[in-house]
C-alpha cells in the first residue's frame, strides 16, 4: 500500500521513541509522492545522520537585562534558590514574589532576601486576575519567571482537578494579565522534562525542545497544557515567552515528598526507604544551585519564543539513589530497602538533550556525590524546617493541595500580622531563627461539625488533646451562605462532618420526620461538601455501613463482607435509604473522605448511644453477627486520616464480626457477672420496632493496609472497652 507525504514541510515533531512510527503516520501534502515505505525509512536515515552531523545555530541576541521581576511560587523549592540568587547578585533589580503558601512552600526558603531592599513578598493566588493586574501595574513589572504549579506526580493521580486549575488555569491567568497590560518584555514559563512522556531504555539521543509532546500522567499533561497557551499567547499576541523544561532537582529547602529529601528524612528516623515497583526507573538529578544558575542564564540570555532543556546526562536509577543514601547513612542497604507498590504508570527513564541551553553558556557544576552530601548535611542540621510532615513520608504521600498552608507571617514579637499584598510599601515579615519554629502556625486546623453529637463531641477533646486547633461549625448544613461564613472566619485545613440524623432515641424517628431527615443526611451533607470542594478542602464525612444485609453472595458466617465499591442493597429503613443515596452522590466528589461507622462502641459505658449501652439495658436481644466501630481506636485514625489526606470510601470498622451474645459475655465477665438476658428473633424484633435493622459484614481490608495496626474487633472491644472498665 503506497503512503502519501509531504516533501516541502518536514514535521519536527519527533523523540527518541517515535521515529519509527513517522512512517506510517505522515501528513498530506498538495504535491503528494508516491513513495514506498522503505523510501521512507531510507529517507529518514539519511535525514537524522546529517541532523546528527550538523547542529544549526541561531545568532543569540543582545543579552536581556530586566528591571522588576515578578517571580510566582517562590516560597517553593527551586524558585526560592532562584529568588535569592537574582536578589543577592543583582541588586538593581527588583523582586516581587507572588505565591499562596501552600503545604510546599515555606517562608523560610525566604529569608536570605528578607533584608534586601530589592525584595518583595506578597501572598497570594496566581489564579487571581485582579491582584496579578495589581501587581503588573503598580510594581511596573517587565518580566515574569512563571514556576507556581502543582508538581507532584502522587497527587495529580488522586485529585487532578486541581493540577488542571493550578497549572493550566493559573498560568491563563497571568498571560491574559501580560496581554492586558501590554509591558511586559520576557514572561519565562517553567515546565518540565515529563511534557515528552517516557525515553526508550536504549535511547542514545535525548529529547531535543522540537520533540514531541507525550505527557502519561495528568501532572504532565497539565503543564504540557500549559505550554500550549504560553506558545499560543506568543503566537496570537506577540508575547515574548521563553519556556524551559527541566530535569528532576534536588538539595536544601525541597520539602519530603519528593524522592531524596524522602529517603534522607526516613534514614535519619532510622525507617525504611519505600521505592516504588522494583527500582529501575532511570532518572537524571540536577543540584538546585546549577539549576539557579541556569535560570539566571535563561533569563539574560534566553532567546524570545525558544525552548531550554535544562538536564544533565548523568542518570542514576532509583534503586541506585537508595543506596547511596544509605551509604551516606552508614545503614545496610539491603534491609533498609522496601519495595512497595508501584504508581498507576510510572515512566521508565527521561532523557534530555541539553546542548542548546549549554550554547548559551551554562553547564552543570556540581557532583553528584557534592550535592547529595550538601543537601544531606542541610536536613540533618534542619530536620523541623518543614514541621510534621508525616503524611509525607508515606510510600504514596498524598498532601491535601490548598491554599494556606503557612497562612500569617510573623515579626518575631508573638504577634500574628496579615499577609502584606500589593501596597507599595509591603515587605516580608518572617520568622527570627532563634524562635523560628515554634512560632510557625501550626500544620492543621479543623473546623468540625456535629458539635452536640457523640462523634463530634469526640473528635474535639481528640483535637484537643493532640494539640490540633479546632473550631465546631455555627452554620446549619443546608445553609451555604453560613457555611461559606465558618470557613472564612476559621480558615480551616480539614473540616469533619459529624452532623446528621441518625433518630431520636433511634432510626424508628427518621420514618415519621422524612423530610428532616432529607434535609440534613443529604442536602446539608451535599452542600458542605461542594462548598468544600470549593474551597479546596478535604471533607472527612462520617457515614453509616447500615447499607447492607446479608445476601447470597455475602451469607451470614461466611467471612465473605461487604467491600467499598459494592452497592448498598438495605433499604429497610428511611435512614438508611438517606444514606445510601448521599454516598452515591458523593462519589463524584473527589474531596470527601467518606468513613462508614457501624454500631459504634466506645470505652464510655454511660453513655446512651453506645452500642453496647443500649444492649445492655435491653431485657431481650437479637444474637447476630456484626462489623461494628471501636471508637476509642478508630477516631484518632479518622484525623490521622486527614493527615495523610485520603479519600473515596472506607468501611470504617475493626476487622471481623461480634455478636451480640459475645459482647453481653464480655459484659458480664469484666463489668456485671450477675448480668443477665434472653434473646428473640428477627421476627419478634420487628413487633416493637418500626423500621428494620440492617445486619451485615464489612471487608475491612482496606482500612487494615493502610493501618497494619488495627485490631480485629474482639481484641479492640476487650483493650478499648472492657479492660479500662473492669470491676
Amino acid at each position: 500500500m503506497p503512503t502519501y507525504i509531504r516533501l516541502h514541510h518536514f514535521p519536527l515533531l519527533i523523540n527518541a521513541h517515535n521515529t519509527r512510527k513517522l512512517a506510517t503516520n505522515l501528513p498530506l501534502f498538495p504535491s503528494s509522492i508516491v513513495v514506498s515505505k522503505f523510501s521512507i525509512s531510507l529517507f529518514l536515515f539519511f535525514f537524522f545522520s546529517l541532523l546528527g552531523r550538523f547542529r544549526f545555530k541561531v545568532p543569540v541576541m543582545a543579552s536581556y537585562t530586566p528591571k522588576n521581576i515578578l517571580i510566582t511560587g517562590a516560597a517553593g523549592f527551586i524558585a526560592s534558590h532562584v529568588a535569592n540568587r537574582l536578589v543577592r547578585s543583582y541588586p538593581d533589580y527588583k523582586i516581587v514574589v507572588l505565591d499562596k503558601l501552600d503545604y510546599c512552600s515555606n517562608l523560610k526558603n525566604l529569608i536570605p532576601s528578607n533584608s534586601s531592599p530589592n525584595f518583595k513578598f506578597v501572598k497570594g493566588d496566581i489564579g487571581s486576575a485582579d491582584l496579578v493586574n495589581y501587581l503588573l501595574i503598580t510594581e511596573s513589572i517587565d518580566t515574569i519567571m512563571h514556576f507556581a504549579a502543582q508538581t507532584h506526580v502522587d497527587n495529580s493521580f488522586g485529585n487532578s482537578f486541581e493540577f488542571t486549575k493550578n497549572n493550566i488555569y493559573g498560568t491563563h491567568v497571568l498571560l491574559e494579565a501580560c496581554k492586558v497590560t501590554g509591558q511586559i518584555r520576557r514572561f519565562i514559563h517553567v515546565s518540565t522534562d515529563e511534557v515528552y512522556g517516557e525515553t526508550e531504555e536504549d535511547a542514545l539521543v535525548g529529547n531535543h525542545e522540537a520533540s514531541q509532546l507525550l505527557p502519561t500522567n495528568p501532572y504532565s499533561a497539565t503543564k504540557a497544557g500549559a505550554e500550549m497557551l504560553v506558545m499560543a499567547y506568543g503566537r496570537s499576541y506577540g508575547l515574548p515567552v521563553i519556556t524551559t523544561r527541566g530535569n528532576n532537582v534536588y538539595g536544601p529547602n525541597q520539602f519530603p515528598e519528593k524522592l531524596i529529601p524522602k529517603f534522607i528524612l526516613l534514614a535519619m528516623q532510622g525507617k525504611n526507604l519505600p521505592i516504588h515497583g522494583d527500582g529501575s526507573n532511570v532518572r537524571s538529578y540536577l543540584y538546585c544551585e546549577d539549576v539557579a544558575e541556569a535560570f539566571e542564564v535563561v533569563l539574560h540570555k534566553g532567546e524570545v519564543g525558544h525552548i531550554y532543556n535544562i538536564g544533565t546526562k548523568k542518570e542514576r536509577r532509583v534503586i541506585d539513589v537508595a543506596k547511596d543514601i544509605c551509604r551516606l547513612f552508614k545503614i545496610d542497604s539491603e534491609t533498609s530497602i522496601k519495595f512497595v507498590e508501584n504508581r498507576p504508570f510510572n515512566d521508565q527513564r527521561y532523557f534530555l538533550d541539553d546542548q542548546k541551553l549549554k550554547d548559551l553558556g551554562w553547564s552543570e557544576r556540581t557532583t553528584w556525590e557534592e550535592g547529595l552530601k550538601k543537601t544531606m548535611d542541610w536536613y540533618i542540621n534542619n530536620p523541623d524546617w518543614w514541621g510534621d510532615v508525616t503524611g509525607a513520608l508515606l510510600p504514596h504521600p498524598r498532601m491535601l493541595m490548598m491554599p494556606g498552608g503557612m497562612e500569617r507571617l510573623f515579626d518575631g514579637s508573638g504577634e500574628e500580622n496579615p499577609a502584606p499584598v500589593g501596597t507599595s510599601n509591603t515587605k516580608m515579615v518572617v520568622p527570627s531563627s532563634k524562635s523560628a519554629s515554634s512560632q510557625q502556625k501550626p500544620p492543621f486546623k479543623f473546623l468540625i461539625y456535629g458539635r452536640t453529637g457523640w462523634i463530634g463531641g469526640l473528635l474535639g477533646k481528640l483535637s484537643n488533646k493532640q494539640g490540633i486547633p479546632y473550631e465546631y461549625g455555627k452554620g446549619r448544613l443546608e445553609d451555604r451562605a453560613s457555611l461559606l461564613a465558618d470557613i472564612h472566619n476559621v480558615k480551616p485545613t480539614h473540616v469533619f462532618n459529624a452532623a446528621g440524623v441518625t433518630g431520636r432515641p433511634n432510626v424508628d424517628w427518621c420514618e415519621s420526620h422524612k423530610t428532616e431527615t432529607i434535609r440534613a443526611n443529604v442536602a446539608g451533607t451535599l452542600t458542605l461538601a461542594d462548598v468544600c470542594r470549593e474551597n479546596g478542602l478535604l471533607m472527612i464525612n462520617f457515614a453509616t455501613g447500615c447499607i447492607f444485609e446479608y445476601d447470597a453472595t455475602h451469607p451470614q458466617g461466611s467471612g465473605i463482607g461487604f467491600k467499598e465499591e459494592d452497592k448498598p442493597n438495605f433499604f429497610g429503613s428511611f435512614y438508611s435509604k438517606t444514606k445510601a443515596m448521599v454516598e452515591e452522590l458523593l462519589r463524584e466528589y473527589d474531596n470527601v473522605c467518606t468513613l462508614r461507622v457501624r454500631m459504634p462502641i466506645s470505652s464510655d459505658l454511660s453513655n446512651p448511644r453506645n452500642f453496647i449501652t443500649k444492649i445492655s439495658r435491653y431485657n431481650k436481644v437479637v444474637n447476630i453477627p456484626n462489623s461494628m466501630t471501636i471508637l476509642d481506636e478508630l477516631l484518632p485514625i479518622s484525623i490521622e486520616m486527614a493527615k495523610r489526606n485520603l479519600r473515596g470510601i472506607w468501611n470504617f470498622t475493626n476487622p471481623g464480626v461480634v455478636s451480640h451474645n459475645e459482647i453481653l459475655e464480655m459484659y458480664r465477665k469484666y463489668i456485671d457477672p450477675n448480668y443477665k438476658w434472653s434473646n428473640f428473633t428477627l421476627e419478634e424484633q420487628a413487633k416493637v420496632i418500626v423500621a428494620p435493622r440492617s445486619n451485615n459484614e464489612m471487608d475491612a481490608s482496606k482500612l487494615k493496609k493502610e493501618f497494619p495496626e488495627l485490631l480485629p474487633i474482639k481484641e479492640s472491644l476487650i483493650k478499648y472497652v472492657f479492660e479500662p472498665n473492669k470491676k
